[in-house]
């Protein structure tokens, strides 16, 4: 019964469309360096980190 409801999980459209992005960003006020964790589509990875 396991492998059945493993099988069921890989469906076309599951996780593995969506990557995540963890990008470093300076804060204006005290200059501080944090993370910002983003999901995106992985169609849209490079756009968003080449601003």
């Amino acid at each position: 019964m396991a492998k059945k409801v493993v099988a069921t999980l890989k469906k076309a459209g599951s996780g593995r469309d969506w990557a995540k992005v963890i990008r470093c960003v300076r804060t204006p006020k005290t200059g501080a360096y944090t993370f910002r964790e983003e999901m995106m589509p992985t169609e849209s990875v490079k756009e968003a980190l080449a601003k």
